[in-house]
C-alpha cells in the first residue's frame, strides 16, 4: 500500500508502526524519524500540491483537522477522488484512538494496540518524577507568541497535564486554543507557562518574561521551553512530552500556594 502523509502527526504515527516503507510522500515539515528527509514532498501542510499528491499514485493519504485550514486540503482530495483518511482528535484519547484507527486501516492493529500501551506506560511512569503539591500548578502552554495564543480545554494538552496532576490554566475555555489579552491571562494566573511556539525556529522563554505580567510565572521566572514536536503533534511522541513536561514541572519545584 502506497501512503502520503500530509502532516507531522500522521507521518509519525505511520513510524510507530513500523510501516515507513510504505510511505512515498510527505509534506514539507515532516521531520521525524531522520529517515523520512529522503521522501519526496508535496508541499507545507495547507500549501498541498495535490498535483504531486496525485502523481505519487497513493493507495490513502492520511489528512488531519488538528492543523487548522486543511479543510480546504481535504476538499481537494475529496474532489480528486483520492482515497484519504482525516484524523481529527481533541484529546489524549482522541490521539489513541486515531493511532488505533490508522492501524486498522492499514492492517497492523495489534501494532497499534502496542503503540498505544506503551504511550499509556510511559505516561503513567512520567507522573512518578514528580512530587506531591499543595495543590496542582496551573500551567499555560503557549502556541504563539503575538498574540499569545494557548491550549484551551479540547486539546489533548489538557490531559497531558492531568496525567501529571497539573491543570490547563485554561480548560475553563471550551476551545482547542484561543488568542488572549493580557488581562485574560492574568486573571488565569498560571504558574508556570511552557513556550511550545508552532513553526518558530528559535524558542525564547525570556519575551514571556518581559512582558510585565502580573502572574506567578513571571514573579517565580517559572518560564520553559519545550519543543512543538512534543506538545503541539498529535501522535505517538506526545507520550516523551509527558515526560519532558514532568521534568520541566520537577525543576520548578513548588509548592504551589
Amino acid at each position: 500500500m502506497r501512503l502520503v502523509s500530509l502532516t507531522c502527526s500522521n507521518t509519525e504515527i505511520i513510524w510507530s508502526l513500523g510501516l515507513l516503507d510504505r510511505l512515498v510522500g510527505v509534506d514539507d515539515n515532516s521531520d521525524f524519524p531522520p529517515e523520512v528527509a529522503r521522501l519526496p514532498r508535496v508541499g507545507p501542510d495547507l500549501q498541498v500540491d495535490l498535483d504531486k499528491v496525485e502523481a505519487l499514485r497513493p493507495d490513502l493519504v492520511l489528512a488531519s483537522l488538528s492543523v487548522p485550514g486543511m479543510e480546504r486540503v481535504v476538499e481537494g482530495l475529496v474532489q480528486r477522488g483520492i482515497p484519504h483518511l482525516v484524523l481529527d482528535p481533541q484529546s489524549l484519547e482522541g490521539v489513541y484512538e486515531d493511532i488505533l484507527q490508522v492501524a486498522r486501516a492499514l492492517g497492523v492493529e495489534a501494532r497499534g494496540r502496542q503503540v498505544v500501551e506503551a504511550m499509556q506506560e510511559r505516561i503513567h511512569r512520567a507522573r512518578a518524577l514528580l512530587p506531591a503539591w499543595e495543590r496542582p500548578p496551573r500551567v499555560m502552554v503557549e502556541w504563539w507568541p503575538k498574540p499569545m495564543i494557548a491550549a484551551g480545554r479540547d486539546s489533548w494538552v489538557t490531559q497531558m497535564l492531568e496525567a501529571l496532576g497539573a491543570q490547563n490554566a485554561f480548560a475553563h475555555l471550551p476551545v482547542r486554543s484561543k488568542p488572549l489579552s493580557p488581562a485574560e491571562v492574568e486573571a488565569a494566573q498560571p504558574d508556570v507557562v511552557v513556550v511550545a511556539w508552532c513553526g518558530a525556529r528559535r524558542l525564547r522563554p525570556e519575551l514571556v518574561l518581559r512582558r510585565g505580567l502580573d502572574i506567578p510565572a513571571v514573579r517565580r521566572q517559572q518560564v520553559f521551553a519545550l519543543e512543538e514536536a512534543y506538545l503541539g503533534r498529535p501522535g505517538p511522541r506526545l507520550a516523551e512530552g509527558v515526560e519532558r513536561l514532568a521534568r520541566l514541572l520537577a525543576s520548578g519545584g513548588g509548592p504551589w500556594p
